[in-house]
């Protein structure tokens, strides 16, 4: 039997029944991805597996470095073919990690390959696969069409043009809604002050607005808001270690602004005031918009020193952060909500240390919409079984699972659309044993509802896309 099998990670004939019968055949709604849509837009053929498959993975990379292989096979120039049997040669070291697991179904459900990848198989895989990737259904859009990808939302600086997005709209062979989602990083880095200004000239040049101060600014993102909803974008994306919270006056706010015009760095707590500010007005605007806010909290990213001076950011050298949570969340969602300007927000927690504390926080400020504050799924070291289950678990003890949107990929890969399957796999096992335990009633169409929603709908109905 092979090791990808029918009944993977379903440990008794409920889980077998809810899968198969209600998640199994869901469509896919992948509303956080970090996929190019230049490459969509332009129906991106692949050379070879590695380049399908190795290309900004830092969870690989990881891996890989922990199998004591050298740099230039993992982020560095060395040979496509090299760098694919680097990893073969991880592979065999990763049982238990959830790499392992993606690795076989996406051998499997990609090209149908039942081996399981080492150095013993790695050339006969190679070959085997790189055979497929001839064949257009392996495309960056046949690849969408083959996991029955009905949207995705990809991962967009304000600064950027969305011309790609717009050839995507504009084409009518593309079945899948792609739609860009509005990430702002950029837009309180003034704690260095020359980058940001050469930022803030590029989204002035996008946005058609002359940035000349605190006004001009609020209202170039304002501009790049209405251009991404034009396009269909209902969705926006921020990546903090903390909530932000300290929250300027006006004044303060315009100062520390012209301060970064004029060249002057700021100092840390500065640089989160002013990132509260801005992210009071992107809220406002949000929510006027009926858009959803996408916050992922907690990360230490770019701990290595020595590989940001060679590679640059994203380079895999991200932990999870311990930092306290609880009143800096509750004073910002308190803030908007109090101005009736609170969007519909998922926060996906990367401490699991954190989980009760924001789930119940959530809990505090839901309001008129149905899980309107979503506890979002597992994310990044907490996408594998364990962190699923516990946010599965946090979720259903604190709130509403019924409710819950589900997974997302969170991938650079047109290969990593499995992972919805690896999620619902995981999400009927845990409601099946329930079933089993009488945790939960043994009611196979209420339960496989249940299933069905999160799989898909709840997403659907929820971020509305379509409107």
């Amino acid at each position: 039997m092979s090791f990808i099998n029918d009944d993977f990670l379903l440990t008794g004939k409920e889980a077998v029944a809810l899968y198969h019968e209600y998640a199994k055949d869901e469509p896919i709604l992948d509303f956080h991805n970090h996929l190019p849509p230049d490459e969509i837009a332009e129906d991106r053929r692949f050379a070879n597996l590695s380049e399908i498959w190795l290309e900004g993975d830092h969870y690989k990379w990881r891996a890989m470095r922990a199998n004591g292989t050298p740099e230039e096979l993992v982020t560095g120039d060395g040979d496509p073919k090299e760098k694919y049997l680097a990893w073969a040669a991880t592979i065999p070291h990763a049982l238990g990690n959830p790499l392992y697991h993606w690795t076989h179904l996406e051998l499997k459900r990609c090209f149908g390959i039942d081996a399981l990848l080492g150095p013993d198989t790695a050339e006969e895989i190679w070959e085997q696969a790189n055979e497929q990737l001839g064949d257009p259904a392996f495309s960056a859009r046949g690849m969408l069409k083959r996991f029955d990808v009905k949207a995705l939302c990809t991962t967009d600086d304000p600064a950027d043009p969305i011309v790609h997005h717009e050839a995507i709209a504009n084409n009518p062979e593309i079945e899948t809604g792609v739609y860009p989602t509005f990430r702002p990083g950029k837009a309180w880095g003034i704690g260095l002050a020359a980058p940001f200004k050469q930022w803030l000239e590029k989204l002035g040049e996008t946005s058609g607005v002359s940035i000349s101060n605190l006004d001009d600014f609020i209202s170039a993102l304002s501009k790049r808001v209405e251009d991404f909803h034009a396009i269909g974008s209902r969705i926006s994306d921020h990546s903090f270690p903390y909530f932000f919270c300290d929250f300027p006056s006006d004044e303060d706010a315009r100062r520390i602004f012209q301060n970064a015009l004029e060249g002057r760095n700021a100092e840390r707590p500065e640089e989160e005031a002013f990132g509260a500010y801005v992210m009071l007005q992107l809220a406002k605007l949000y929510a006027e918009k009926g858009w959803t806010m996408q916050i992922h909290l907690g990360p230490l990213r770019n701990n290595s020193s020595r590989l940001i001076q060679t590679f640059g950011p994203d380079a895999g050298t991200d932990s999870i952060g311990d930092w306290p949570q609880a009143e800096r969340m509750g004073h910002f969602l308190d803030r908007l909500d109090c101005e009736n300007s609170l969007p519909r927000t998922i926060v996906y927690n990367n401490n699991p240390a954190d989980n009760f504390t924001v789930a119940t926080m959530l809990g505090n400020f839901q309001r008129d919409v149905p899980g309107k504050m979503q506890f979002g799924s597992g994310w990044w070291h907490l996408d594998q079984r364990d962190g699923m289950e516990e946010q599965l678990k946090t979720l259903s003890n604190l709130g509403l699972l019924s409710r819950f949107v589900g997974m997302l990929t969170d991938s650079r890969s047109f290969l990593s659309f499995p992972r919805h399957e690896y999620f619902r796999r995981i999400l009927c096992n845990l409601l099946g044993t329930w079933m089993k335990d009488g945790f939960v009633p043994d009611e196979p169409e209420m339960v496989g509802d249940l299933v069905k929603r999160i799989c898909y709908s709840n997403a659907r109905e929820y971020l509305k896309l379509e409107e």
